[in-house]
């Protein structure tokens, strides 16, 4: 029954490939697409610029001028780059080896979620002990270090996140969802689609969400279940489920950049603070659970400022390549983004020091930027030397060792 079913996913997924247009070939393809690279570095700059705190560049992020955010940004490129690391995987070796090579993923950022959080814990310590600043309380640690025994319980256990932790916890439950929306595929490549519905509205309907905080009543900040939506579109365009659109200057694309002019005026705040009908038509659309629901204008606002830009980049999407800074920062994305996490706290506790000056604010802005390109730097050197061959090497054996009894269902090795 399962090598029926596998079977039929390669059937469709070889039958998806042969109907995809040249303009969306770049994206789709196996390997690295410059693009993804390039945006997923511009989100981890711009979660940087947004982390830090008392930052008047964040008042002119993109996020100032719209309903959605880098977080949107981070979550589609992370889907995307997932169809392209481990949907090959699940089709060439079998559901078994796929989903071993996501569990294998999700115990890797479980640990980095661990261990930035305790990072984070130790900087706000210090960060007291220092200046006198409670920098604690700031991230919502006045309870954990109150209760330590069951606040080590709940940060393991992922019901507690410090303030600016939200996004990795929700990373883990969308990676566990892929083995279900591959076997779903298997069956019909429109069931992962309407899970993803369904799941969507379910959380409009009912706010289903998981616990987390000190507090009964508590949930994620990231609902999984309502921001599947974004992950699984950004994977089911790299899987063909969908077809991904023509990047070309015709209706669909005045029609996104009309509804994007249409969102400035209720959302930047040189209006919405002089104008309280416009503060409240944006309260209207995106309520103050909005964000943690994943209302229906951030993941449009979202996907038509992605077709936008995506078009005007078509033309000199080759080019995007020369800004490599960006690029490296994007291809080392987990550890980049642990890192500006980290430097944007680090920062405000800086300018808590030295003033927020319009000097000051740019030298610590930029000297983060600078500090996310050396962790990329450093992330790649280590993973291209000896210590990180030979660590892939052991996980690829591992896997071998336990994906042996998998039917391979292509006579070509997985990517």
């Amino acid at each position: 029954m399962r090598h029926a079913l596998e079977a039929r996913l390669r059937q469709g997924w070889d039958k998806e490939e042969n109907r995809m247009s040249d303009s969306a070939s770049a994206m789709s393809k196996p390997g690295r697409d410059v693009r993804l690279d390039f945006f997923r570095g511009l989100a981890m700059f711009i979660i940087f610029i947004a982390h830090m705190p008392a930052n008047s560049w964040f008042l002119f992020i993109p996020a100032r001028f719209g309903f959605s955010s880098a977080g949107e940004l981070f979550v589609f490129c992370s889907g995307l780059a997932s169809s392209f690391a481990f949907g090959r995987v699940f089709i060439k070796e079998g559901w078994l080896a796929g989903t071993r090579r996501i569990l294998y993923r999700i115990w890797q950022v479980y640990w980095a979620h661990i261990g930035l959080a305790l990072v984070l814990i130790t900087v706000s310590v210090i960060g007291l002990n220092i200046t006198g600043n409670d920098y604690p309380r700031a991230i919502g640690l006045e309870w954990f270090f109150a209760h330590a025994g069951e606040g080590l319980l709940k940060l393991m256990t992922l019901s507690f996140t410090p303030t600016f932790l939200d996004i990795l916890p929700m990373y883990l439950v969308l990676l566990a969802m892929v083995p279900v929306m591959m076997g779903l595929a298997m069956l019909s490549r429109l069931l992962p689609l309407l899970a993803m519905a369904l799941m969507w509205f379910a959380v409009q309907i009912y706010g289903v969400n998981l616990p987390g905080g000190q507090m009964p009543g508590m949930v994620w900040f990231f609902d999984p279940f309502a921001w599947q939506l974004v992950f699984f579109t950004g994977f089911a365009f790299g899987m063909r489920w969908i077809p991904v659109p023509t990047f070309e200057r015709g209706a669909l694309f005045w029609l996104c950049v009309a509804f994007l002019l249409a969102s400035v005026p209720v959302n930047f705040w040189a209006f919405t603070d002089n104008v309280a009908a416009l503060a409240d038509i944006h309260n209207w659309f995106v309520p103050e659970d909005g964000k943690t629901h994943l209302v229906l204008p951030l993941y449009l606002h979202f996907l038509s400022c992605a077709y936008v830009v995506l078009t005007l980049v078509d033309p000199i999407k080759a080019r995007l390549i020369e800004v490599r800074p960006v690029i490296l920062v994007g291809q080392q994305a987990l550890a980049t983004f642990m890192a500006s996490i980290i430097l944007a706290w680090v920062g405000g506790m800086v300018l808590d020091q030295i003033g927020r000056s319009e000097v000051a604010l740019a030298l610590v802005n930029l000297a983060g930027v600078a500090g996310l390109v050396i962790v990329a730097l450093i992330a790649r050197g280590y993973k291209s030397g000896p210590a990180g061959k030979g660590k892939m090497k052991v996980a690829r054996a591992q896997e071998s060792a336990m994906a042996g009894s998998a039917p391979r269902l292509s006579p070509q090795p997985a990517e």
